[in-house]
This record gives structure tokens, sequence and C-alpha cells, in this order.
């Protein structure tokens, strides 16, 4: 797989995680966010493991118990960044969380440098400000009264970036997309459902009125998404992938706006045409600039 191809799937997941926001807020008019999460990633699991037992099978080499644990930290990770945008929702928008969340696009190649000492390329940190820009403009400028679910997505966006700089590291170093993707949704799943049994209250009728959502986002926005994210991260560095699953907050927002009634401010359409700006850049100057080096060694 090509990096642009890379890119372009890490593009689809952001897609698909903007539809899952409209469905993780309507899923919470019945469900509690423990349940939600718990089950939610249960079913991507059970989704996730016969594909990941084919992969197993056709691999060269087995996973050892650095590995597990390594997956199991990503699961840890993805843990924080489901339960704390999935109460975040409780009392916060679909569109400011779409672009709370996105503020991982900033958080991504800070971690990488000051934990990991990985210096991406320059063009990346010009992008992230500009994506960070548009995210904010397409919620419409106004943040000044910030809920505790916008508090909470906050935190949740280190969450998220956290989890993208494991998998992009620990895909890459076993070469098991799959296998990383049933552990860390396992993990998830154990987690949230531990605090749920005791903490929340569930029954059949609940899980009905939820059923579309819980299956939407188990199947699809995690069974999926999540895949096609440590997939792509595979053949692409994680401040580029930052970037690119950054635009779920784009498709968030429309999405908010056409099933929830949500209005994109005017100015909202000046923030969509940045992030689509930037992801170009993102991905054209890297490229131009390898072309350039190539013709002047040559």
């Amino acid at each position: 797989m090509t990096r642009i191809q890379a890119n372009l799937v890490l593009l689809l997941a952001a897609a698909i995680w903007g539809g899952g926001f409209v469905a993780q807020s309507t899923a919470m008019d019945n469900i509690q966010p423990f349940w939600f999460v718990g089950l939610r990633f249960a079913i991507a699991a059970l989704a996730v493991l016969p594909f990941a037992w084919l992969e197993s099978r056709k691999a060269t080499t087995q996973l050892g118990r650095r590995d597990w644990l390594a997956f199991v930290a990503v699961g840890l990770a993805l843990f924080g960044g489901a339960i704390t945008q999935q109460i975040g929702l409780l009392t916060t928008t679909v569109t400011n969380s779409s672009f709370l969340t996105g503020l991982y696009v900033v958080f991504v190649p800070l971690i990488s440098v000051i934990v990991l000492r990985r210096y991406p390329h320059w063009i990346i940190w010009p992008a992230a400000a500009m994506s960070l820009t548009g995210i904010f403009l397409m919620s419409g400028g106004q943040l000044t009264n910030l809920t505790p679910g916008d508090y909470l997505t906050i935190v949740c966006a280190f969450f998220w970036a956290v989890q993208i700089i494991l998998a992009g590291l620990f895909v890459t170093s076993t070469g098991r997309p799959l296998a990383l993707a049933f552990a860390q949704f396992a993990t998830c799943s154990v987690l949230a459902l531990s605090f749920a049994v005791p903490t929340e209250t569930i029954g059949w009728e609940v899980i009905r009125a939820s059923a579309a959502e819980i299956l939407y986002v188990g199947l699809i926005s995690s069974g999926l998404a999540f895949v096609l994210q440590v997939i792509g991260q595979r053949y692409t560095t994680a401040p580029q992938a930052a970037i690119f699953l950054s635009s779920e907050a784009l498709f968030g927002s429309f999405l908010g706006a056409l099933l929830l009634g949500e209005i994109l401010p005017p100015i909202g359409y000046v923030g969509c045409a940045i992030i689509f700006t930037t992801m170009l850049l993102v991905e054209l100057v890297p490229e131009l600039t390898r072309r350039r080096s190539r013709s002047v060694t040559s």
C-alpha cells in the first residue's frame, strides 16, 4: 500500500467516525455511557476476531507476551478516549465534541517530539495549526462557555493522541493490524463493562432502544473504522495520520446538522475548506520535497 492509499484509508475511517458522533449522541437518550462503550467494543472485538485468527494463521512469526502487552496498552488508551468522549456527549453537542476531539491533531506531534524524540516533516506544524483553526471555525468560533462535557472531551483528545501514537508504533513493529485491533477492542470492552456492572443499570428494553446505535458504532465505527486506522498507519506517520483522522470533525458536523438539526454556521464552511487544504498540503508537500531532493542529488 502506498502512502497516498494509506491516507485515503484513514480518510474513510474519519468519515465513518463522523457518523459515529451522531449515533453516540442519540444513544445517550436510552443507555448509560459505560454499558454503551462496553457493548460497542465487545461487538467490535467479536467482529474482528475471525479475521485476526486468519491473520495469525498466515503469519510467519507468532506474537510474544510483550507484543500482547503492547496491544493491551493501546486498548487502555482507547478506553480512556472512548469513555471520556461518551460521558462528555451527555453535556456537549456533536459539533463541540467533534471540534474538541480534533485537538489530538496538535497533541500527536507534541507527544511524538517530547516522548519519542521524533521530529515530523516541517509541514506538520502549520498543518496542525490549520486543522485546529478549521475545526474551530466549523464550531462557529464560539466555545466561550465550556461545559463539563467539553472539558472531558479535551481529556479524550489526549487519550486519542496516545492511542494513535501507540497503534502506529506497534502495528509497524509487529505487522499484525487485526490482532492489535482485536486486543484493543477486547481490553476496552472488559474495562468498560467492569465499571458498568456495579455502577449502571441495564435491561433488554434499554438494549433494544439503543440497538441501532450500538450495532452501527460497534460494527462500523469501531470494528471497521479502527481496523482501517491500524492498517493505514502501517504506511504513514502518526502526525500525518492525525491530520487525516481529524477530518472526522468535518463529517461529524455535517451529519450533526443533517440528522440532529445542529446548524453549521457560514464560517463553518471556511473551516471545511481549511481542513481540505490542510490534507492536500500534508499529502503533497512531503512528496514534492522528496522529488526535489532526488533531483538535486542526481
